[in-house]
C-alpha cells in the first residue's frame, strides 16, 4: 500500500514552524516531502526525521515558480493526503516610500505562490478522492497595520483565496483550512535573528511552535461532517 504523503513548503531551520510541521506529520505516519530555498537546511531536517524513524525527502523549490511547484507535486506521486503552504515573508515599509517591485514580491510570495500551490494540490486531490490543504496565515491576514501595507494586503489576499478554495472544493472532499499565527513564534528565526526582541517578549510572550503545530494536526484529523476553515493561535499575553 502506498504510504500517504504530505507536502510542506516553506521549510527552514529545524526549530522553525515548517520543519516542526514535517516532524509531526512524519510521526502521524505520512511520508513528508519538504520544500524550501536552502538545500542544507532541508537536508538537516530530513536527517533528523529519519533518525526518529520517519520518512522524508527534500526538494529545493521557489514558491513563486509555476514550473517548480508543478514539479514538486509531480514528485509526490499518488497518495497525496496533505499539503501545507507555509511560505511567506515580512515586508515592512511606508507605502509612499515603497518601490513597486517590493510590493509585488510580497504579493508573489504570500498570495501568488499560494495560488500555484493550492491549484496543484486540488488538481491531484480531487481525482484521488480528497485530502487536506492548509495555509499559514498571520496577524496581517485579519487587519491592516501602519508600515506593513504590503505584507497586510498580501496575507489578507491569501486568506480570501483559501476561503474561496474551501467553498469551491469541499464537495470534492478537499478540506481547505487557514491557520492565523497571531504573534511572534518562539523559534530559531527570532531567537537568533532578533535576540533583543525575543528577550523583551520573554518565553511566555512568544508562541509555542508545538502548540501551533497542534492546530494543523487538529484540522488534518477532522472528519468531513465537522470541518473547520480557520483557527487562530496566540499567547495569553497577546493584545488582539
Amino acid at each position: 500500500m502506498t504510504r500517504p504523503t504530505a507536502i510542506v513548503i516553506g521549510v527552514g531551520p529545524d526549530r522553525g514552524l515548517g520543519a516542526q510541521l514535517c516532524h509531526r506529520f512524519s510521526k502521524e505516519g505520512l511520508h513528508v516531502l519538504l520544500a524550501g530555498r536552502s538545500q542544507d537546511k532541508l537536508d538537516a531536517v530530513v536527517a533528523a526525521i529519519e533518525r526518529d524513524g520517519g520518512s522524508a525527502e527534500a526538494a529545493v523549490c521557489d514558491a513563486t515558480s509555476e514550473d517548480d511547484t508543478r514539479a514538486l507535486f509531480d514528485r509526490a506521486g499518488d497518495g497525496l493526503a496533505l499539503a501545507i503552504y507555509n511560505a511567506g515573508n515580512n515586508t515592512p515599509g511606508r507605502i509612499a516610500d515603497m518601490e513597486a517591485d517590493y510590493f509585488e514580491q510580497s504579493w508573489r510570495v504570500c498570495c501568488f505562490g499560494g495560488f500555484l500551490f493550492g491549484r496543484e494540490a486540488v488538481r491531484r486531490m480531487v481525482p484521488g478522492g480528497g485530502g487536506t490543504l492548509l495555509f499559514t496565515g498571520a496577524s496581517a491576514s485579519l487587519r491592516g497595520r501602519s508600515h506593513f501595507g504590503a505584507f497586510n494586503s498580501s496575507k489578507a489576499a491569501l486568506r480570501t483565496l483559501a476561503q474561496a478554495m474551501a467553498k469551491e472544493y469541499a464537495a470534492d472532499g478537499v478540506h481547505v483550512g487557514h491557520v492565523v499565527v497571531d504573534g511572534a513564534i518562539g523559534g530559531e528565526k527570532i531567537q537568533k535573528g532578533f535576540p533583543a526582541y525575543a528577550e523583551k517578549l520573554g518565553e511566555d510572550g512568544m508562541l509555542s511552535i508545538e502548540g501551533i503545530v497542534d492546530g494543523y494536526v487538529f484540522l488534518y484529523r477532522q472528519p468531513p461532517r465537522a470541518w473547520t476553515f480557520e483557527i487562530d493561535v496566540r499567547t495569553s499575553k497577546e493584545n488582539w
